[in-house]
């Protein structure tokens, strides 16, 4: 039966879920003491205003081994006034000569460190945490849900450290502005501190946590003797003035290409305390000249492809807003209800969406501006986390003159992205329930612009309950969306790679082309052993109905999927025999349309190690079953694609070394022959001195596939679907290089070549897609039946009327991407860049790889160069 195997793993999930046994520790407590006396930062803990506070200690290792005395232990002290916290922290070390040093960017995790947490909210779920390491360098970040960690968070505080003879030393000042805690008289926080022994590869907590613990931020001991301070309503804003200069390949004729732009900008960046509990955070005409660029790519698949976000504002306080559509991990992972990039995402309509005149020329803007964006968060004292955004893209304009007149034409609306998420923890934090809604709201006045839906709208429910001491876990989902527009707008939806409502062998959706609005849901659902102990088990199910499309603020890659994931792994809690820490991980998948017509089955096994040398080896190998692909046609009907397997490896040399190395290989085949995948990536790290390094990462892929889509071709009022076997190589360099001249003072450079063929052969059209009989599934073109003129395919073949053409698809591009950012942070907030970006991007249709002419003809492309200056100050009112 379709479910049997299925069945009984959810039989024995639920048979099992209440036996296991939990390890508990003792959670410890630390008394602070008030001063009247300010201590001086300066890494020196020698005032006579410390001796009021009782030194704390007597860590715990918790990696590689747990529980045991640390090689070296540590001490600390905190006192605190109206305004801040003040905490001494002591790091003995019998060789302090052989203290790892490194100056790095904030936030990189190099070289000895101490970091402290508060649980202020006192929630079990989350915490703000100040850390230094050796040379100075900050590493702050926020704990949200008990273990999700965000490193984007900035917050404003004080540290100095020193080397002594008995080891190091880190003294901090943080204000009481940076934590949000309520309004009582007394005070009792969760706290934890962690140290990293970058020589030993050791950590080691104040608090001793098991490492099969599933929580982090709910075992921790508690800071008791905060008496009567108050919360800090602050008004920060920091405005910035940004120069920019883009020089590139003039155009004659063009008068929007004459070889440099240059323009001048300013912005505002703001938050506000709104209460002890809420905080406005706020962009104005914001810039981000200084993020890096995404890396290149080529997609020949139906998808969009998923990119991080990379700009501050998007990424501070990011969790808050985000809704996972997947109750586990597998093809979901990536797709939330909100997806950030959206927002200044490039323009709807592209140069096909408009016509140009044989004497016209197009100045087409690459992003849609963002006017302002506005985010309102914050966790209440009974612990509600309530987050709001608001963005403002005003339409952006293509001009287009003659150089004579000249006239725009709207290429994006006018838009307005709202976001609205709650979350309320009960028992502890064991239990969350929440909700979260977006809307897309666009400004159709223009006609053209109706191919656009005018308003998107997703929500959702989720619910999560850990018990046992968190070993155990069972959480659901359900959301809903529903899209409105008009009868072209939703034409295009239906039509769209999401679903392809009008492939010709579905039954259970169909075209409508007389529609205005669309509308789909889907859920999710999982339960499972998570902690403690050594195994981990789960069933999830995730489903969405054909109709359910969140991508005007979210992100999905397609609907119309029902999608179960069965998940068995052991791990060993502590060294033995060759390995620091083992883990292994099989899983079960099965995957189907809403028809309930199977579309995969497959299953995997994967190793993820480290040995006693602290080289890391992790590899993986995955059976699957034959695929029904319902979107490799692009509209047309499914293919049926042979099964296959792959196999992968990750190989990471010491990374505590001053050199060290990393392999990566993916191999991946298909029945048949039908396509065969090798992907090698070698690459160096090499730390040349405390301030210095340098990484290269190189990368070859080569694909071969025997059914890749070329075409749909309209002959005699019939589609033929054309396919061919591909053959493509690709190569792409990473390279990195970071100067730290001091912590706050740094250089950054990085560098991706990318070189890309494709070549065409074994020309094919599909006659019956899912035969039972692979090779009953095309037809090849014999020698007789196809020729290639002036840059098309021409074919005649027997028992098909008339001839019919298609483009040859062969073809090169090459890219390179370039940053060099040198950051100054010459105040705490306020920053400096200088920002030297340079792009170079081509194609042709040689469709043949050679790696020497190929890298020649990318640095023989005329460079485009963008220098930029931005200046920003902070100011506290």
């Amino acid at each position: 039966m379709k479910f049997e195997l299925t069945a009984k793993i959810l039989l024995f999930v639920l048979a099992t879920v209440f036996i296991g046994e939990s390890l508990f520790s003792q959670n410890r407590n630390y008394t602070s003491q008030r001063t009247t006396v300010t201590p001086i930062i300066d890494g020196f803990i020698d005032e006579e205003v410390w001796d009021v506070a009782e030194w704390g200690g007597d860590f715990f290792q918790h990696f590689p081994q747990n529980g045991v005395a640390p090689t070296y232990q540590t001490q600390f002290k905190i006192l605190y006034d109206d305004n801040n916290l003040y905490v001494a922290i002591r790091m003995f070390d019998e060789e302090p000569e052989k203290i790892v040093k490194r100056l790095s960017r904030r936030d990189i995790n190099e070289g000895d460190w101490i970091s402290i947490g508060f649980d202020s909210y006192n929630d079990n779920l989350t915490s703000y945490n100040f850390g230094v390491n050796a040379v100075g360098v900050k590493r702050d970040l926020v704990t949200v849900n008990d273990n999700q960690r965000d490193f984007s968070w900035d917050a404003v505080y004080y540290v100095k450290v020193s080397i002594d003879d008995k080891g190091w030393v880190a003294e901090f000042r943080i204000p009481l502005s940076q934590l949000r805690f309520a309004d009582v008289e007394t005070h009792n926080w969760g706290m934890q501190i962690v140290r990293n022994v970058f020589r030993l590869d050791e950590r080691s907590s104040w608090q001793n946590i098991p490492r099969d613990a599933k929580g982090w931020v709910s075992n921790w001991g508690n800071l008791n003797g905060i008496h009567g301070i108050k919360p800090k309503l602050d008004l920060e804003i920091v405005p910035y003035t940004v120069i920019k200069s883009d020089n590139y390949k003039p155009e004659t004729g063009n008068p929007y290409m004459d070889g440099n732009d240059f323009s001048l900008s300013a912005g505002l960046d703001g938050k506000v305390s709104l209460s002890n509990e809420f905080t406005l955070n706020f962009t104005i005409n914001p810039d981000f000249g200084q993020v890096e660029a995404d890396p290149s790519e080529v997609n020949l698949t139906a998808f969009e492809t998923f990119f991080e976000e990379k700009r501050p504002f998007f990424i501070e306080g990011k969790n808050i807003f985000s809704f996972p559509l997947s109750a586990g991990g597998g093809a979901f992972r990536n797709q939330n209800i909100f997806y950030s990039r959206r927002i200044g995402r490039t323009p709807h309509l592209s140069d096909g969406d408009y016509s140009l005149a044989d004497n016209e020329y197009a100045n087409m803007p690459e992003y849609a501006n963002i006017l302002a964006a506005f985010k309102f968060s914050g966790k209440t004292k009974n612990g509600l986390s309530v987050g709001i955004m608001e963005s403002i893209v005003p339409k952006a304009q293509v001009e287009i003159s003659d150089n004579i007149d000249t006239r725009k034409q709207v290429v994006e609306p006018f838009t307005n992205y709202f976001l609205a998420r709650v979350q309320k923890d009960y028992n502890q934090g064991n239990t969350t329930l929440g909700g979260m809604f977006s809307a897309t709201n666009r400004d159709l006045t223009n006609d053209e612009l109706n191919i656009l839906p005018k308003g998107e709208y997703t929500g959702g429910l989720d619910f999560k309950h850990f018990w046992k001491d968190q070993t155990f876990l069972v959480q659901a989902n359900g959301f809903a969306s529903r899209i409105i527009g008009s009868e072209n707008a939703i034409i295009n939806l239906q039509e769209s790679s999401t679903r392809y409502y009008q492939r010709p062998d579905v039954n259970h959706v169909s075209l409508d082309t007389t529609l205005t609005s669309l509308s789909g849901y889907g859920g999710g659902f999982k339960i499972g052993k998570v902690g403690n102990g050594h195994w981990r088990y789960s069933f999830i199910l995730n489903f969405r109905s054909p109709g359910f499309d969140p991508n005007g603020l979210g992100y999905i890659q397609n609907a119309d999927e029902i999608q179960n994931i069965n998940y068995l792994s052991y791990q060993v809690l502590e060294p033995k025999g060759i390995f620091i820490s083992l883990r292994m991980v099989s899983a079960l998948w099965n995957s189907w349309s809403f028809d309930w017509i199977r579309n995969a089955t497959g299953i995997e096994f994967n190793m993820h190690s480290m040995f006693k040398n602290h080289w890391r080896l992790d590899w993986g190998v995955n059976k699957s079953s034959q695929y029904r692909n319902r979107f490799e046609l692009q509209g047309g009907p499914a293919l049926m694609l042979p099964g296959g397997g792959h196999g992968w490896m990750v190989l990471n040399t010491d990374n505590r070394k001053k050199l060290s190395f990393n392999l990566h290989t993916f191999q991946d085949f298909g029945r048949y022959s039908s396509k065969r995948s090798q992907h090698y990536t070698f690459g160096i790290n090499y730390r040349a001195s405390t301030a210095l390094s340098f990484s290269i990462n190189n990368s070859f892929v080569e694909n071969k596939n025997e059914l890749k889509y070329i075409e749909t071709v309209d002959h005699n009022g019939e589609n033929i679907f054309v396919v061919g076997h591909m053959r493509s190589k690709q190569f792409s360099s990473s390279i990195r290089i970071n100067y730290s001249i001091t912590p706050d003072l740094t250089i950054q450079y990085y560098g991706q070549p990318f070189i890309f063929a494709a070549d065409y052969s074994k020309f094919k059209r599909i006659t019956n897609s899912t035969a039972d009989n692979y090779y009953e599934r095309f037809h090849e073109y014999t020698p007789n039946e196809i020729n290639l003129e002036e840059g098309e395919y021409v074919v005649n073949e027997s028992g098909i009327q008339g001839e019919y053409r298609f483009a040859d698809p062969k073809f090169n591009f090459f890219q390179f991407r370039s940053n060099f950012v040198v950051r100054w942070e010459y105040l705490p907030g306020s920053t400096l860049y200088f920002v030297w970006s340079q792009g170079r991007t081509d194609d042709n249709g040689v469709g043949e790889y050679n790696f020497s002419n190929d890298m020649n003809t990318l640095f023989d492309i005329y460079p485009s160069n963008v220098f930029l200056l931005k200046f920003s100050y902070r100011i506290v009112i």
